[in-house]
């Protein structure tokens, strides 16, 4: 695939019109920083997957300490592996062995009905490989609007991305050719057809175990309570699925829907995104440490503690004003049109607390390339933090 030169660049360190609504009560404007007590900051480069057949690649500095603008995006780039049609993504997984290649895989199939698994040189921007395949016919049941990839783990030989349709899967593939070696469904844990819906999950930091969650769903509905499953990552690697622990919290029905997590840098606690709620999860018990609500309008999709782990970065779809060309709202119907867009959320860890101050990594660059009228719809995230 040839690498398309980034059409837009954006360094929000300078004033970006966007519409005054949106400002005022939907996510903070990260240029304008009001006066705060200094504090410890963390700096890097964050990948976030989204819709448009690009990761929103994003330089930010983490201030805690600034109560108003907790995350402040320096410059706004972006890596393309496709576009719209062929490529949309939920997900970015940073290579553990070499911080410069990033895997994916595609969310929905493309024109020519095919699934991709690929990987893209971050030094460079260019795709490294491309593997296109046909839906498994057990997954999808020919399916074309059915969710593909979401999610995704890694071992130190192997990238294993989380197919989150019906039948649900982890694949495996080895890193160095993308040559699939294992396609393992969760039905060999006891889980039926139609009972579930949207499987994620990720490995712990040592790359020991597996972490699967998976939404239980009653006459085709969700309940809002989630399975934990924990496997053995050596099994996973020969195609098995050797449960080590399982358990179920509960949401609420309709709106606690599981999407995708990390674990602590220690591996003693999992974020778990959970759409209107961010859970902390004991990872030797499984149990809850922590939850905290999402603001009214957003639903969080990923949670990647930093690496210290005192505070973990957040994806978050969050409902705001649509605009036009020069910022002002757009009305349909006599009221004001709303749109999603992609948005940071901080959780401190020491506090457990969620800075409910939403900054947008989307909407600006959108608007400004005529998209403001448009849902800017990310999903995972990774990151490459500096020392």
């Amino acid at each position: 695939m040839q690498f398309r030169k980034p059409t837009w660049r954006k360094s929000l360190v300078v004033g970006t019109a966007v519409c005054l609504s949106y400002l005022a009560f939907n996510t903070t404007d990260t240029l304008t920083t009001p006066a705060v007590a200094a504090g410890k900051t963390y700096t890097g480069t964050v990948y976030v997957a989204g819709h448009g057949g690009h990761f929103a690649q994003a330089d930010v500095t983490l201030d805690p300490s600034n109560e108003a603008v907790p995350v402040k995006i320096n410059n706004l780039d972006k890596l393309d592996i496709g576009t719209t049609k062929t490529h949309m993504t939920h997900d970015a997984r940073i290579d553990a062995n070499n911080r410069n290649i990033l895997f994916w895989s595609t969310y929905k199939l493309d024109p020519q009905g095919k699934q991709h698994v690929g990987k893209s040189d971050l030094k460079t921007g260019k795709v490294i490989k491309d593997i296109a395949m046909d839906p498994d016919p057990r997954a999808t049941g020919g399916d074309k609007k059915m969710p593909l990839y979401c999610a995704s783990g890694q071992s130190k030989k192997f990238f294993m991305p989380v197919f989150m349709g019906v039948e649900a899967y982890v694949d495996v593939f080895d890193k160095a050719t993308l040559e699939k070696k294992h396609r393992v469904f969760v039905s060999d844990l006891g889980y039926a057809k139609g009972s579930y819906q949207f499987l994620h999950g990720t490995n712990s930091p040592n790359q020991k175990t597996f972490l699967l969650v998976l939404n239980l769903t009653k006459e085709g509905k969700g309940t809002g309570d989630i399975d934990f499953v924990l496997v053995d990552m050596a099994a996973l690697e020969n195609g098995k699925f050797k449960e080590i622990k399982r358990a179920t919290l509960k949401g609420a029905p309709g709106k606690t829907v599981s999407f995708r997590e990390y674990f602590s840098n220690n591996g003693k606690l999992i974020y778990q995104s959970v759409g209107d709620r961010l859970w902390v999860i004991d990872a030797a018990t499984l149990k809850l440490v922590d939850e905290k609500m999402a603001p009214e309008g957003s639903q969080i999709h990923d949670a990647m503690t930093t690496p210290d782990d005192k505070f973990a970065l957040l994806t978050v779809r969050t409902l705001t004003d649509a605009c036009d060309e020069e910022g002002k709202p757009i009305i349909k119907d006599g009221e004001k049109a709303q749109i999603t867009d992609g948005t940071f959320m901080l959780y401190d860890a020491s506090a457990k607390k969620l800075n409910n101050n939403t900054i947008s990594t989307c909407f600006v660059c959108h608007k400004d390339a005529g998209l403001g009228d448009k849902n800017a719809v990310l999903c995972g995230l990774d990151a490459n933090w500096k020392k």
